[in-house]
């Protein structure tokens, strides 16, 4: 992206907020990820961050697994559709059908991207996969074996604050060339749960109203076609208070407000909201728990010794890759798994 088309975006921020006044926190993050990701391939040393399909192979092999066995006790089903959200290069996708042929299961593949960089980037390591924009041109025909893996996370989410006059929506406005978080002047005390409204001033309470969509709209698929799906984000599983918003380039965090459009946009994934959402449209909980404890449930560190085994100059390499992936002050405790199903298919391994 060029300069001019960075500025092009902060620009019409600009010119909206001067002609209608601050535009709300969800409003700037979506087209800010919007423009973001669009244009570029973010991921990898070269890129903006790092994710766990792209740390090691054993991340996909074991999430291939896990739907393999899932599918494998609910009696093999056909036809199966295996679909990502947000998948990213590709890399999650290509490893874990790899380990499901294994086992006798060759879905047919379906990626939900937005991106045409990256589409570009999926089409080279998933070559038989079909692309969709969202989820209402999925198949229809059969079970659905979906992965979502830091996709939630970048979705956009809006913030309340307990000022002295009451409840308010944090808004984004400007301060001469800046932009710059601010309450706005409607109140919101309604929109919080009744043991909220009475929080202490300057309690801030982050919601997700698009991750909650995709959540209810995937359990309601699976209730209706069948299938298991996991999701995988870092994110809390009880309820918290506080900003989680933040904007990582070039592997470090910088000014969420700094450059709208040139750094990747998150915030925390409230899992301890979207499991009830997920149960009320009639999927099963499988439940959430810390990624670290369900990889090693499932067999990463038996995965790795194989591998070390078998190239044993790579050992190094593949025990650093297992740390990152489970350790505790890595990414074990921070990052969640959350595992949903049709009401009549079996538990899930690990949760």
């Amino acid at each position: 992206m060029t300069a001019t088309e960075t500025g092009g975006l902060a620009a019409r921020f600009r010119r909206l907020i001067a002609a209608t006044g601050p535009i709300t926190l969800a409003h700037y993050m979506a087209e800010a990820n919007a423009r973001y990701y669009s244009s570029r391939d973010p991921l990898g040393a070269g890129g903006d961050f790092v994710t766990a399909p792209e740390i090691s192979q054993m991340f996909g092999e074991l999430i291939g697994l896990w739907l393999a066995d899932m599918w494998d006790r609910a009696g093999r089903p056909a036809p199966v559709h295996y679909v990502e959200l947000g998948p990213g290069r590709g890399t999650l996708a290509r490893d874990a059908l790899r380990a499901m042929r294994r086992y006798g299961l060759d879905p047919s593949v379906h990626l939900v991207e937005g991106s045409a960089a990256l589409g570009r980037v999926q089409a080279a390591a998933v070559p038989d996969a079909q692309r969709h924009a969202d989820l209402t041109t999925l198949p229809a025909d059969g079970p659905l074996l979906l992965v979502a893996n830091e996709f939630l996370d970048a979705l956009p989410v809006r913030q309340l604050l307990k000022t002295a006059h009451g409840w308010r929506e944090l808004l984004v406005a400007t301060e001469g060339e800046r932009f710059v978080c601010t309450p706005g002047d409607r109140p919101m005390d309604a929109a919080l749960p009744e043991a909220l409204r009475d929080a202490p001033e300057d309690t801030l309470i982050e919601t997700g109203p698009a991750a909650a969509a995709i959540v209810e709209d995937v359990a309601a698929l699976l209730a209706v076609q069948g299938g298991a799906a996991l999701f995988v984000d870092y994110g809390h599983d009880a309820p918290r208070t506080g900003s989680t918003l933040q904007a990582v380039r070039a592997h470090r965090k910088v000014d969420v407000f700094a450059d709208p459009g040139e750094a990747d946009l998150t915030a925390h994934v409230d899992f301890a909201t979207l499991a009830p959402l997920a149960q009320a449209r009639g999927a099963r909980w499988l439940g959430t728990v810390p990624q670290g404890a369900w990889l090693r449930a499932l067999g990463i560190e038996m995965r790795a010794e194989a591998l070390s085994q078998a190239a044993p100059e790579q050992r190094e390499a593949v025990m650093a890759a297992k740390h990152r992936l489970i350790g505790e002050e890595q990414m074990g405790a921070l990052f969640k798994v959350m595992g949903l199903a049709a009401p009549e298919w079996p538990d899930g391994a690990g949760f």
